[in-house]
């Protein structure tokens, strides 16, 4: 599994809650909102501030492991 900066947070939660921390670490502290869990990273990045493909990247590392 390949993740992309337009892939829905809650679809990449439903894979593997594990990766929430990875969100959690850029601020991204509201994954149990409804409407989080339907924004994709690129969305939720630019509401954040945060480097979306850094996020990406260490998602990425997160699933090549599993």
């Amino acid at each position: 599994m390949k993740i992309t900066k337009d892939m829905v947070i809650g679809d990449i939660l439903d894979m593997d809650m594990d990766a929430g921390k990875y969100f959690l670490e850029i601020g991204m502290h509201c994954l149990g909102c409804p409407v989080s869990r339907g924004e994709t990273i690129e969305q939720a990045c630019a509401a954040h501030g945060t480097d979306c493909e850094a996020l990406v990247e260490k998602l990425n590392g997160h699933f090549a492991d599993k």
